[in-house]
């Protein structure tokens, strides 16, 4: 298995996929039912298959990447060559950017001496998605890139 199985919910949203999934493999209802009480491990080799398949489809369009957390904010923009990467960190102990006051401290401060940026660009490793997918893992989440747009601009001086 490349990335993570699905969650139960995941698989409870994805039904419909998952059906159509087992039936480009011949596998009727019945059958699939008698696969998971008879051969429990083929059924959970199945849930991989589709697993990864579902991943994949879903990594391969990620273009931007966010991690946030108390006093650091990853932007990551996922262009087809690399991973580019914007960083801002607080410099205030007392500042959380993950509460409502905390970004609004952010906002209103954002060129002050208390807010550091970092740039950085790094080639993909032999897999793009999987790249991405240990991003998601450490708790980035898939973003549109307003925030990363938005800082590019700022540290580019192309306001």
């Amino acid at each position: 298995m490349k990335y993570s199985r699905l969650t139960k919910e995941q698989f409870e949203e994805l039904h419909q996929e998952f059906i159509n999934f087992l039936a480009t493999q011949s596998i009727t209802a019945d059958e699939w039912t008698a696969i998971k009480t008879n051969q429990p491990k083929v059924a959970e080799q199945e849930l991989d298959v589709f697993s990864d398949l579902i991943w994949e489809g879903v990594l391969s369009k990620v273009n931007y990447l966010e991690h946030i957390s108390k006093q650091q904010m990853h932007l990551f923009h996922c262009t087809e060559k690399d991973m580019r990467l914007i960083a801002l960190k607080v410099n205030n102990k007392a500042i959380d950017l993950t509460t409502k006051d905390g970004f609004d401290w952010f906002r209103n401060n954002l060129l002050s001496d208390a807010i550091e940026f970092y740039t950085s660009k790094k080639d993909y490793s032999e897999s793009k998605n999987l790249d991405k997918f240990k991003l998601i893992e450490q708790g980035a989440v898939i973003t549109k890139g307003e925030l990363y747009k938005y800082f590019e601009k700022l540290v580019s001086g192309n306001e």
